[in-house]
């Protein structure tokens, strides 16, 4: 028996992403395509619908660290939920946090142009994990709380 096409397969993050992901931007709603005449006639924009779950999508822009190759490191994620998910981490640059999905699929592709293909994968996930090891910054055994963790203040910022 055949894999059907469109099958999704289960993977844990750190199995797909090492080096875990970092989130450019915000999550969107991933609408589908409106004609012209559909925008002038002042249609409502309609967000797609999962056929598989029946819940609203989300598209995120991110970027795997692990990615040796510049054009595959950045892309886009597809999130299935009824709400608009919401990344845990705080920013480390302007517009760039590290984060871990929770739920995560994969389904195979061919992707490419003419006689330059290569497999790859459409991720969907159903939202972000709250977890300290977001984007490989695993904790270590070794560090000790410092005396400003312990007291609540972060260091380098300002009170």
């Amino acid at each position: 028996m055949a894999i059907p096409r469109g099958y999704r397969f289960s993977i844990a993050f750190d199995n797909a992403f090492p080096q875990g992901l970092v989130l450019i931007g915000d999550v969107a709603p991933d609408n589908e395509y409106q004609t012209r005449e559909d925008k002038a006639s002042g249609r409502p924009v309609r967000q797609k619908i999962d056929e598989v779950t029946g819940q609203r999508q989300w598209k995120a822009t991110v970027t795997d660290p692990g990615e040796p190759a510049a054009k595959r490191a950045s892309f886009e994620i597809t999130l299935i939920a009824d709400v608009q998910p919401v990344p845990t981490t705080t920013e480390v640059l302007p517009g760039m946090r590290p984060i871990q999905l929770d739920g995560l699929s994969a389904e195979p592709r061919v992707a490419g142009n003419g006689e330059f293909k290569y497999q790859s994968y459409v991720y969907r996930a159903t939202g972000f994990t709250a977890t300290a090891s977001a984007a490989g910054t695993r904790p270590s055994q070794s560090i000790k709380p410092s005396s400003a963790a312990s007291s609540g203040e972060q260091p380098g910022k300002a009170a």
